[in-house]
């Protein structure tokens, strides 16, 4: 060409070379920072996609440090748990060695207490002092915050919730659905032979008594009379010089009685020791002596009530007219101050005389003691004899008397005195009884037949004598005597009578009679059943006269109580372990039940009585809590070999189906991981709200409840470790589980303690293993691939990059070459001007 005002050549290799330039700087920035995309023209999609990648590293990285720092948490509290279940253990083995009481002193049990109470302080400031950043970690600061206004709610405890999703609205809302309640293992033995109402053996001994106790003439006879009536000593004014008088009167019957009581003197010891008070009143000899502190001074009311209330108040009436203070100047010898009693006089001047029916004997007392308006009654019988009571205020004649005896005394055919002479008594008894006693006997030596009753029965309740029968004897001893034996051969209780006996004295022997050193019988005697008037301890029995049955009683009615048909033995294995039991014939349910229960806490099996059926039942709840019953010897069949098991608590949880163990409940889903434990009888719903609490962990690059871990980690100080059987605080000195008090309870309430702890370890560990290191684990993979995608995006290839910067440069190179030829291929038009 030969245009010189445009270039064109010159301006392809310009714009050439400037794209050689461009590639140029590209290519050495590209090297020189390693990245593909350094602004946004570079690349604008891969750029947004870089940038994305890089925030979602960024935040990745973040959650992996949070997942280390969480784990560090988890394992500071972990390591003070392993301290707290170093401790449980050490107060386990104190708690077993201080069982063993009869080999350890009270000062090594002490010792251990000690010990004891070291740990549980220690415990309570390892809860106290674990922290982590200055947060405690075992005070109980980390559970969860629960609350409820559903009276339901009781029915659900040991609610232990470990995790929980609370979202946005920082709580969630519990429902705990229960629809069948968990049962425990039962075993029925059916008609149990029941129970009878226990009783003695009993029998009745009649003896035939063919002679009465005395034998004499047919009629008898005897007399009395009353020639001065019986009057008491009148009390006399006793003056005192303090102006207060005293008055004394003898009592009827008492030692001071009719003539006894006349001149009667008082006279006064000062004892000075009694702080105004009468130590003692004595009445001797016709003299009153009253011993008192006559310094201090005694009333002169209390003294007459001293003297009225000595000898139980037989003697004597006083009384004070006034109140006065008597001291030892006011008295002396106060003389004569009862007079004029009198004693009724008896003599012979009344004869009474009687005939009896044939064979009677007995004795006829008269009796001047009977009171005011009494007149005249007659008592008694043949055997014991008569009393004829006159009143103390009678007046009539000796006649109507005899009446009364003929009227009253079915043995008399006729009674008299011989005399009408007036039967006066005065006002006031004499309290004697008339010497006199009147002796009727009969002439028949044979007597009146009657039957001495006693009724035998063995001590306590027993079959063991029943059909023994009550065998009498007779001569086998020496002298009077009664002899007792018993031949279990031949089933016979026997009793042999010599001489003459007393009906007291064969129930002496019986009762005396013992095997092994106890009593087996008890004898008594009958006097509904006898006849003739006999009595135990006035009748006797007569070898030569009288006679025994002449069949033989039997002992009858002899009862244990029921229970067993026969020997039982069989093996009883439930939850806790098996024990071999064995119950003997005779054994009631009630008995039974008392044995099984006595090694429940050995086999986790109790029993009780329904009726007639024996029920075992199991103490735990569920499919693990079972009932084996295995007969090892049951002649009647009565037991036979049983297994059963429980059933396990069926319940949702906000809708979710719950795994039932016994009792317990537990789920564990993304947003909620609780166990509790039901009330056995409940069923329905129980609702609360989890309302804050837990330790919050950012697990995930982005901040919502999905990528978040709420664990709870309750108090372990020592209020709060323990069970049902109680807390471990009660292990302390004083405590109701001391090592001195209740080495049972203390072991069931560390062995709770331990598993309570050992369940929050494995808890910890399980959130550890499974939860953070799995999520560590799972954000390392993740920010690899995230680093890699990025990487693959944004960071520059060396190799193609040093590839694009050869290129680059060589084009550089020739385009600056090639320019210049352009730019001087205008000067070729000056050679055509030549």
């Amino acid at each position: 060409m030969t245009r010189i005002n445009t270039n064109v050549s010159s301006l392809i290799g310009r714009n050439n070379l400037n794209r050689a330039n461009a590639g140029l700087s590209q290519a050495l920035t590209r090297l020189s920072t390693g990245l593909r995309i350094n602004t946004g023209k570079d690349d604008p999609a891969g750029l947004i996609a870089s940038e994305n990648l890089r925030s979602d590293i960024t935040s990745i990285k973040r959650a992996i440090s949070n997942t280390d720092r969480a784990n560090q948490v988890i394992a500071t509290a972990d390591s003070a748990l392993g301290q707290v279940s170093s401790l449980l253990n050490d107060i386990r083995g104190l708690v077993t060695e201080s069982a063993n009481a009869g080999a350890l002193s009270d000062e090594q049990v002490a010792a251990n207490q000690l010990q004891v109470d070291s740990s549980l302080e220690a415990l309570n400031r390892i809860a106290q002092t674990t922290t982590f950043q200055g947060r405690r970690l075992l005070d109980g600061t980390l559970d969860f915050i629960t609350d409820s206004a559903d009276s339901d709610f009781s029915n659900i405890s040991d609610l232990k919730i470990d995790q929980a999703n609370l979202g946005s609205a920082g709580s969630v809302d519990v429902d705990i659905a229960i629809t069948t309640a968990a049962t425990q293992a039962t075993v029925e033995v059916a008609d149990f032979p029941a129970a009878t109402t226990a009783a003695q053996a009993t029998g009745d001994l009649d003896l035939t008594l063919n002679q009465s106790a005395v034998a004499g003439s047919v009629t008898g006879g005897g007399s009395f009379a009353v020639d001065t009536p019986a009057e008491q000593a009148t009390g006399t004014t006793a003056a005192l010089t303090n102006g207060d008088a005293l008055t004394i009167t003898a009592l009827a019957g008492g030692a001071a009685d009719g003539t006894n009581g006349n001149d009667i003197d008082i006279t006064f010891v000062d004892s000075n020791d009694s702080g105004g008070a009468v130590n003692s009143v004595n009445f001797a000899a016709g003299v009153i002596t009253v011993t008192a502190d006559l310094t201090t001074g005694v009333g002169s009311d209390v003294i007459a009530a001293a003297i009225a209330a000595s000898n139980g108040g037989a003697d004597f009436s006083a009384t004070s007219d006034g109140t006065a203070n008597v001291v030892a100047a006011d008295v002396g010898t106060l003389t004569d101050v009862t007079t004029g009693g009198v004693d009724a006089a008896t003599d012979a001047a009344a004869a009474f005389t009687a005939t009896t029916t044939a064979g009677e004997n007995f004795d006829i007392t008269f009796d001047l003691t009977g009171g005011s308006g009494t007149g005249i009654v007659v008592t008694g019988d043949a055997t014991l004899g008569y009393t004829v009571t006159i009143g103390d205020d009678y007046v009539g004649d000796l006649d109507s008397v005899a009446a009364a005896i003929n009227s009253n005394v079915s043995e008399i055919s006729d009674a008299a005195f011989d005399t009408n002479l007036t039967l006066d008594v005065a006002e006031g008894d004499n309290g004697s009884t008339i010497a006199n006693v009147v002796n009727i006997t009969g002439g028949s030596a044979t007597g009146a037949v009657g039957t001495l009753a006693l009724d035998i029965a063995t001590v306590g309740n027993t079959d063991a004598y029943n059909d023994f029968t009550i065998d009498v004897t007779e001569g086998g001893g020496t002298g009077n005597e009664v002899i007792v034996s018993l031949d279990t051969g031949t089933g016979s209780l026997g009793v042999d009578i010599t001489g003459t006996v007393t009906a007291q004295e064969i129930l002496d022997a019986i009762n005396a009679f013992e095997v092994d050193g106890a009593q087996v019988f008890e004898a008594t005697f009958d006097s509904t059943n006898s006849t003739g008037g006999f009595t135990a301890a006035g009748t006797s029995y007569v070898e030569s006269s009288d006679s025994a049955p002449v069949t033989a009683p039997t002992l009858t009615g002899g009862d244990t109580g029921g229970g067993l048909a026969n020997d039982v033995v069989f093996e009883l294995s439930g939850t806790n372990g098996a024990e071999v039991i064995s119950f003997g014939a005779g054994t009631s349910i009630d008995s039974v039940v008392d044995g099984i229960n006595l090694v429940s806490d050995a086999t986790g099996v109790t029993a009780t009585a329904n009726g007639t059926t024996l029920e075992f039942t199991t103490s735990a709840y569920g499919t693990d809590a079972f009932v084996d019953l295995s007969v090892i010897e049951d002649d009647g069949g009565l037991f036979s070999d049983t297994r059963t098991t429980g059933t396990d608590v069926v319940a949702t949880v906000n809708g979710i189906s719950a795994t039932g163990s016994g009792n317990v409940l537990s789920i564990n889903t993304a947003s909620l991981d609780l166990t509790a434990t039901v009330d056995s009888s409940f069923t329905g719903t129980a609702s609360f709200t989890i309302s804050g609490g837990g330790a919050l962990f950012q697990l995930g690059p982005d901040v919502v409840s999905n990528q978040q871990a709420r664990l709870g980690i309750g108090s372990v100080n020592t209020a709060r470790l323990g069970g049902a059987s109680g807390k471990l605080y009660q292990l302390g000195t004083g405590g109701s589980a001391d090592l001195s008090t209740d080495t049972t309870v203390a072991a069931d309430i560390i062995g709770e303690a331990i598993d309570q702890v050992t369940s929050l370890r494995g808890r910890l560990g399980a959130f550890q293993r499974t939860t953070l290191e799995t999520n560590k684990n799972a954000l390392n993979d993740t920010l690899n691939n995230l680093t890699e995608a990025e990487s693959s995006i944004r960071d520059a290839d060396f190799a193609e990059e040093t590839a694009n910067l050869t290129r680059s440069q060589i084009l550089v190179q020739s385009g600056t070459r090639v320019l210049q030829i352009s730019n001087q291929n205008p000067q070729n038009v000056l050679s055509l001007l030549g």
